[in-house]
């Protein structure tokens, strides 16, 4: 590519980079995960480009879900939106810890922000009407009973292993914070911003916001925040180094250089994976249409091999 200094790339960093294993859930194992991505993250920043970082944040909110269910007894239930918020500013919290640590050595540090982000969604979302995210842990059937009941929950009988909730999973449709997100952008931070696809929020009559009990698609809200910011690249972080056609499967192949044709033929012959690489692919077929430059497809460690064209799957119109 030709000289990319000063061009913006909005950075959906995956699960993979803030839990590794299962063996390795806690808040400092989650901090040395983070510290590792956030070292790739600096070789970008370093290079002279603009990054605004996206993340996931599904198991945190688990977490705090299942804390909230064993304190039931004693205290109230944390409402899904402030989940959402408490792991944005957590995650937040560790990112900008991080990447001041891996530019502790640079002659000055490019200042880092992390905005708690609201996204709106549409009340009349179908995907309302019809719940189909699980969250949290697995109920006995007395319980899960008690809690739609009680709290309202949608719930449903998962594979004979228990009940869970489930949740809506609407389409973005605005990021309330986008001008603090873009003036910050505009002032040189390095932004953390839309965790977990943004704390999803309706708007009412009167013009209010409300919060919604519903998970964003992440991959899809920063897409939507690449648009917003008309940033030159997205790059959706994942736990491969590339797509594949086939994956998993005999005689796999992976994808280094594909058109928004190609992409569009592979969904259509269901090479994607719903809930894994599907949605992935159509967040950035999403920026590309809207104009973007370029999207790609990676792992952390690859990185700034990927928007070298070393690597990756490079999505281009």
């Amino acid at each position: 590519m030709s000289d990319q200094k000063g061009k913006l790339i909005v950075l959906a960093i995956g699960g993979n980079s803030l839990i590794k294993d299962a063996a390795h859930k806690s808040i400092p194992d989650q901090y040395q995960a983070i510290l590792q991505t956030c070292r790739h993250i600096a070789g970008l920043v370093k290079q002279g480009y603009r990054v605004v970082i996206t993340h996931g944040n599904g198991p945190q909110v688990g977490f705090i879900l299942r804390r909230s269910e064993l304190a039931a007894h004693e205290l109230h239930l944390v409402p899904l939106d402030s989940c959402g918020a408490d792991t944005q500013g957590a995650i937040g919290y560790q990112l900008q810890m991080a990447m001041y640590n891996v530019m502790q050595d640079w002659p000055s540090r490019i200042p880092v922000a992390t905005v708690v982000t609201q996204v709106l969604v549409d009340q009349d979302d179908p995907a309302f009407a019809n719940p189909t995210k699980p969250i949290g842990s697995f109920m006995e059937e007395a319980m899960a009973i008690e809690r739609r009941e009680k709290e309202g929950w949608h719930v449903v009988e998962d594979a004979g292993r228990g009940f869970r909730r489930v949740v809506a999973s609407p389409c973005p449709k605005e990021i309330i914070e986008i001008d603090a997100i873009r003036r910050l952008v505009d002032e040189g931070f390095v932004v953390v911003a839309v965790g977990g696809g943004g704390i999803p929020v309706v708007r009412k009559e009167d013009g209010t916001l409300v919060g919604a009990e519903a998970v964003i698609d992440k991959d899809l809200a920063s897409s939507l925040l690449a648009r917003d910011l008309q940033a030159d690249m997205l790059i959706i972080s994942t736990a491969v180094e590339k797509a594949y056609l086939n994956y998993g499967k005999p005689g796999q192949k992976p994808l280094d250089r594909i058109t928004v044709e190609e992409a569009r033929r592979y969904i259509a012959e269901k090479h994607f994976a719903p809930g894994s690489m599907l949605p992935k692919i159509q967040a950035m077929l999403e920026f590309l249409d809207a104009g973007g430059e370029l999207a790609i497809i990676t792992d952390p460690a690859n990185l700034t091999r990927a928007v070298a064209g070393e690597t990756g799957t490079w999505l281009v119109r």
